[in-house]
């Protein structure tokens, strides 16, 4: 490990303790050099212990004014020193002591620019919504129905429904990237060369992760990507409340920083599989076959929450979208807490 690269763990907070203390020990308790690891959080204000954890672990924090984990991902990345810079949420947490390693590896291959975990970390002792999204390979349904999922699924065996040049290199499959639509990589343990990370953001306040792919193959006329044969654990919710508001603040967000130019027209309104998705809840039938197809394939009582998960989000995205060229403000995150 010698020649390990420098990486630089971006990591924005904001009340986070229930979760940063996980994700922390996680980072430090990795087998790499610990003179080649850096921790940077930028914190939104956090009225919590946040602070407190990340200083013992020995973070460099940075204030975040604007609060959301974009803007914290922006300031965190124009702080960074690393050679690689790896995306890191505070409710990710690294699932094995050489999660690293397997992680940069592929960037021993010049052409690789950015590298993602292939799976969903699936852990019985998690609640069912966290249990949910591994299985499913989604953190959102919609993102299953129309294909752009970037996790390995347990219903349909792939880690992506959109069809992708890729080849199998043992640890990791190289993908090429050339033109939309592209699956939703770049959050939950995304590691991407710095330089190439800096250059698609430009003077951006934002870091939008499932953007980066569409700004770096524009610029590129397409890259070479890696997805590792490791997992990632996801935090992502508690109760079906804390999901609502997750796709609320998705949705909102998007569509308040479309208006601004802040964001780039991704998978959202570039597929024709919408009305898949809507009528598939609107017949529920879809729904409950997708269930029971889950449950035989593996057995686990939080196949239940599908249905459930679709129809929030069918209601949530269908009232932003119906509101999104109304210039409303980003929600606020004065009592956001992870």
């Amino acid at each position: 490990m010698e020649k390990a690269p420098f990486v630089s763990i971006l990591i924005p907070t904001l009340n986070s303790q229930r979760v940063l203390g996980k994700c922390l020990r996680s980072i430090k308790n990795q087998d790499y050099p610990s003179g080649k690891l850096e921790i940077i959080i930028a914190d939104g204000g956090s009225t919590d212990r946040t602070i407190q954890i990340a200083k013992k672990y020995g973070a460099e924090i940075y204030p975040n004014k604007l609060k959301t984990g974009e803007s914290g991902k922006a300031i965190a990345l124009r702080k960074a020193k690393g050679e690689l810079v790896a995306l890191i949420d505070s409710d990710n947490v690294l699932p094995g002591k050489d999660w690293l390693q397997k992680m940069t590896q592929p960037f021993l291959d010049k052409d690789i620019l950015g590298a993602e975990p292939l799976w969903f970390t699936y852990r019985k002792k998690d609640n069912f919504i966290n249990r949910y999204c591994a299985l499913l390979g989604a953190n959102d349904p919609y993102a299953f129905f129309v294909g752009n999922y970037d996790k390995l699924s347990v219903l349909s065996g792939k880690w992506t429904g959109i069809k992708i040049k890729q080849e199998d290199k043992g640890d990791y499959s190289e993908v090429f990237f050339r033109k939309p639509p592209f699956p939703t990589v770049g959050a939950n343990g995304t590691v991407w060369r710095r330089k190439e990370l800096l250059r698609a953001v430009g003077k951006s306040d934002y870091l939008f992760d499932t953007d980066i792919p569409y700004m770096v193959a524009k610029q590129r006329k397409g890259f070479y990507f890696a997805k590792v044969k490791v997992g990632i654990v996801h935090l992502y919710c508690r109760t079906w409340r804390d999901f609502y508001r997750k796709q609320k603040r998705r949705a909102r967000d998007f569509f308040s920083l479309l208006n601004k130019k802040e964001r780039v027209v991704t998978y959202q309104r570039q597929t024709g599989k919408q009305v898949g998705f809507i009528l598939s809840n609107l017949l529920i039938l879809p729904l409950l076959f997708q269930t029971v197809k889950g449950l035989i394939k593996k057995p686990d009582p939080a196949w239940f929450f599908h249905p459930v998960a679709s129809l929030i989000t069918l209601w949530v995205y269908s009232a932003e979208t119906l509101q999104g060229f109304v210039r409303k403000p980003q929600m606020e995150r004065e009592n956001w807490c992870q």
